[in-house]
């Protein structure tokens, strides 16, 4: 079997070898693929390994040896799936190696809208410490987590792990999600629609996947609806937001702040919105890459070849 991965750095930049999946077959790694030059190196693959290259069905119709698909991250809309199942290939992801990793970096951002700490940091290391003469100074109004309320769109693993979280540091959960499951077991909590969650919280963070209904979601009416002391956190894709509409909230203080790791266009260009609106962290789409959540990722892709070779592919999303 011939493995061929799209974009291979981001999951292995050095520290994470591919010597799991290259057991399953003959395997060639490109570390980035432009897009003129998909069509060509995908060609004569059995298996293909993408994480944001875009197989699309057009594309897909072009490769008459392709069998299957895994997709090197938990989000798979970067391929047709529905065009590949008609072609009878199996398209899987990794569905669990993030969970942690992506909730603590959501607490990572918004414990640095809590503290500005590496702000901080900065200013005494320039002197301002020494400048100021009181024992202590801050720039920012520091904020206390507890009683604050966490609404969580996307109640699913990471949801739920960011739920946990919160409720350790004394706030109350709001969550929503088309399919709701099982109340968590811990108090405060409460399901509510997106309109009343936005309104209701004091911290909105994002942990739903993208789909064709979604895209734009988060627009100008449901922040609008947000308390003017709100925060504003997505780690799931970029297009679930309006950006324009994000940028203007922050600049018109109608939120107090907010944090993306995702953007609509990636890697960021500068003619996004974000990159001059007030009040904002941008990360480059950092949550996920832990050591420990990229060697998980590429231990499940190994096993994700493996049951497919097998005859019982796993973790499959278009049956």
């Amino acid at each position: 079997m011939k493995i061929v991965v799209l974009d291979g750095y981001t999951l292995n930049p050095g520290d994470n070898p591919w010597d799991e999946v290259a057991e399953q077959g003959e395997l060639k790694v490109y570390e980035r693929t432009p897009a003129e030059q998909i069509l060509d190196r995908a060609q004569g693959a059995d298996i293909l390994l993408t994480n944001k290259t875009p197989l699309d069905g057009a594309l897909l119709k072009q490769l008459p040896d392709l069998k299957y698909i895994s997709v090197l991250a938990t989000g798979y809309n970067v391929v047709d799936v529905d065009a590949a199942r008609e072609q009878n290939i199996p398209v899987s992801n990794v569905p669990v190696y993030g969970t942690d990793t992506v909730a603590q970096y959501a607490f990572a951002l918004l414990l640095n809208h809590g503290h500005h700490v590496a702000h901080h940091s900065d200013l005494v290391k320039a002197g301002e410490w020494e400048k100021r003469g009181d024992f202590c100074f801050w720039d920012y109004p520091l904020i206390e987590l507890a009683g604050l309320t966490m609404g969580i769109v996307g109640f699913g693993r990471i949801g739920r792990r960011v739920g946990e979280l919160a409720h350790a540091f004394g706030m109350k959960v709001l969550a929503a999600d088309v399919q709701q499951g099982k109340d968590p077991g811990y108090e405060p909590f409460a399901w509510r629609d997106i309109p009343d969650l936005f309104a209701e919280s004091d911290v909105v963070s994002l942990h739903c996947p993208q789909t064709a209904d979604n895209v734009g979601f988060v627009n100008r009416e449901l922040l609008s609806k947000m308390k003017p002391t709100g925060y504003f956190i997505n780690t799931a894709r970029g297009p679930l937001v309006n950006e324009q509409d994000l940028a203007d909230a922050l600049n018109n203080d109608v939120i107090a702040g907010a944090a993306v790791d995702v953007v609509s266009k990636e890697p960021i260009q500068d003619t996004n919105p974000l990159l001059k609106a007030k009040n904002i962290v941008i990360t480059p789409h950092m949550a996920w890459g832990t050591v420990a959540a990229r060697k998980r990722l590429m231990h499940i892709t190994a096993e994700n070849i493996r049951a497919f070779l097998a005859g019982k592919p796993v973790n499959v999303v278009n049956p």
